[in-house]
C-alpha cells in the first residue's frame, strides 16, 4: 500500500472518481453504468480513480446470498474486465472495497486484484489505500523539478451513518492523520459529497 503510484502528464487532465458500482447486484444501475463508460471512451482526456466495490460479490458468508445477484461472482469479474478493457490505460489507481473483502476473508482471494491483473495493470492496484502523485508539466519541467504535483490518498472506507455529515466528519478525521496529501478520496457510503478542510501546520 505504501508504494506510491506516480503518473506524469504534459497538460491538465480530468479525473472521475467512481466506486460502489456493485456490478451484478439487483440494484446495479446498468444503463447508467454503460452511459458512464461511453462518456469515458468519448473523452480521451478523462481518467479514472476506482474506489472499490466494482462488483457485488455476494458469498455464502456475506449478508446477501450469491443467489440474490443477477450474475454470479465469477461472471461479474469477467464482465467487469470486458467493460474496463477499452479504457484500462486511463485507470490511474484502484483499491478494493468491502464487497471484495468478502472473498479475501473467506478464501484469501481478491476479485479486484484479479480484474486488474487480467487487464495487465496490477501495478495501479492497492489492497487498502492507494497513495498517488500526479505530476504535470513538460519533460524540461521534470528535469528542473519545477513541475506541478498533486498527491492523493484513495481508499474505499468503512462504516455507515444515517447523516451525510457523520460520513464527512469520519473521512475528514481519517484524512487528518496523513500529512502531505492534497486530496483524500473515499467511497463506500453511496453519498456524493465534497469538503475542503484545512489545518494549521507549524513550519
Amino acid at each position: 500500500d505504501f508504494s506510491v503510484i506516480v503518473r506524469r502528464f504534459v497538460s491538465a487532465i480530468k479525473i472521475a472518481c467512481i466506486s460502489d458500482i456493485h456490478f451484478g447486484a439487483l440494484e446495479h444501475m446498468g444503463q447508467e453504468w454503460k452511459h458512464f463508460l461511453n462518456s469515458v471512451i468519448a473523452d480521451p482526456n478523462l481518467y479514472l480513480i476506482l474506489g472499490g466495490d466494482l462488483i457485488n460479490n455476494n458469498t455464502r458468508s456475506s449478508v446477501g446470498s450469491p443467489w440474490d445477484d443477477r450474475i454470479r461472482p465469477r461472471e461479474q469479474k469477467r464482465l467487469m474486465v470486458k467493460a474496463l478493457e477499452p479504457i484500462k490505460d486511463r485507470i490511474l489507481c484502484c483499491v478494493s472495497g468491502n464487497h471484495e473483502r468478502r472473498s479475501q476473508k473467506d478464501a484469501d482471494d481478491d476479485p479486484t486484484y484479479d480484474i486488474m491483473a487480467k487487464l495487465d495493470i496490477e501495478d495501479v492496484y492497492r489492497q487498502n489505500v492507494a497513495f498517488m502523485k500526479i505530476q504535470l508539466g513538460s519533460e524540461k519541467a521534470f528535469e528542473h523539478r519545477s513541475n506541478t504535483a498533486y498527491t492523493f490518498a484513495v481508499t474505499h472506507g468503512a462504516g455507515g451513518g444515517i447523516y451525510t455529515g457523520a460520513t464527512v466528519n469520519r473521512n475528514e478525521r481519517w484524512g487528518n492523520v496523513i500529512d502531505g496529501v492534497d486530496c483524500v478520496i473515499v467511497g463506500h457510503t453511496h453519498k456524493g459529497t465534497v469538503s475542503k478542510p484545512s489545518k494549521i501546520v507549524f513550519d
